[in-house]
């Protein structure tokens, strides 16, 4: 009979549930994606901490970390009264030492294996390489190479199937370390006190060590190293003196994404700030309008989402912010037409000095 593999504290299955779950893994190409593959793996407990480091070889000398948990588990009351799972928190840090990484998040890695609230991971976007161990505790690995992978997998005694049981298909709970009762933790964990083992407390140290910042969740993308060193060539040769040419073409889609998201909301910059984000999709369209046409098509279908919803909020369409005159784009900027619907008082009070209401 097949062992039932072990999974962490913070998963506790249904005593009625029936179900053989097995180690091994599965891949699958990337929607949209030529040629990147996401792997999702099951394995027991007890191997997470050496895959985890034995994976963070592979990076490099510099990576970035990815914590996922809930600094505010309180439910949200829809209109109907409805309750709504409340959705976790995603932080990177920035591109740093590899070897830093792993010295700062030692001290709590055990923590987060084992709280069923909490999910984390590893990635370097330019090695086309990530990690992530979800709050289901399932195993998933985004590559540009899926031998490479498939062999290092292999290595750590996970085989391939052709399907695996993941815990959704299971009846089980989540359950944070503060709600475990002592003869269910880790030995490890029991010398630590009700405040090491809040995940409000110890994710927060770990993100003020590690400098992380908040990221939204709503762009999804995964860029090849081929495409990266594409799009590095193309910046280095077509633009090599523009202010963000130094930052990694990723992270401007994701900050384009995030400052939508902002604006969405209520933006709380000045007119200065507000600029700056709009010299980001400059910088953007200006890749697209140099790249290849297939390059360019996935880059146009990864800033699709974001765009939409900017367009949705600007108000005062007929009237524009006059965009930097040196730059020259084929594409009309629909991004300088008009303003967004919820400014700050900061932007508020600039685009009044600046005229914009004169009109």
């Amino acid at each position: 009979m097949t062992k039932t593999l072990e999974l962490p504290a913070g998963i506790r299955r249904w005593q009625n549930s029936e179900f053989q779950q097995q180690e091994g893994f599965t891949y699958s190409l990337l929607e949209d994606c030529d040629n990147a593959y996401r792997f999702t793996a099951i394995t027991s407990v007890e191997k997470i901490e050496l895959i985890f480091h034995r994976f963070a070889r592979l990076l490099a000398e510099d990576s970035f970390f990815i914590l996922e948990y809930y600094p505010d588990e309180t439910l949200i009351a829809r209109p109907s009264g409805e309750l709504k799972r409340p959705v976790p928190s995603v932080f990177y840090s920035p591109y740093l030492p590899t070897d830093s990484i792993l010295r700062n998040i030692e001290p709590y890695f055990e923590r987060m294996i084992h709280d069923g609230f909490i999910g984390f991971g590893i990635a370097n976007n330019r090695k086309g390489l990530e990690f992530f161990y979800s709050e289901e505790k399932v195993l998933t690995f985004f590559t540009d190479n899926h031998i490479r992978l498939t062999h290092f997998l292999h290595q750590q005694n996970i085989s391939s199937r052709n399907s695996l049981i993941f815990p959704d298909e299971f009846g089980h709970d989540h359950l944070s370390l503060l709600g475990l009762p002592d003869q269910s933790l880790p030995e490890s964990l029991l010398k630590l006190d009700k405040n090491e083992l809040d995940a409000s407390i110890f994710c927060t140290e770990l993100i003020e060590q590690l400098d992380m910042y908040q990221v939204e969740e709503g762009l999804s993308f995964f860029l090849t190293r081929k495409e990266q060193e594409q799009i590095e060539e193309l910046i280095q040769s077509k633009l090599p003196n523009h202010e963000l040419s130094e930052i990694e073409f990723g992270g401007l889609l994701l900050d384009w994404s995030d400052f939508v998201t902002e604006c969405e909301h209520t933006f709380s910059g000045d007119l200065w700030e507000y600029r700056q984000g709009l010299i980001i999709r400059d910088t953007i369209q200006l890749v697209i309008e140099v790249a290849p046409k297939i390059l360019a098509e996935k880059i146009m279908s990864i800033v699709s989402e974001p765009d939409k919803t900017f367009k949705a909020i600007l108000v005062d369409r007929r009237k524009r912010l006059d965009p930097p005159s040196e730059i020259k784009l084929a594409q009309n900027r629909f991004w300088y037409h008009g303003i967004v619907k919820k400014q700050g008082s900061d932007l508020r009070r600039d685009l009044i000095r600046h005229g914009w209401f004169s009109h």
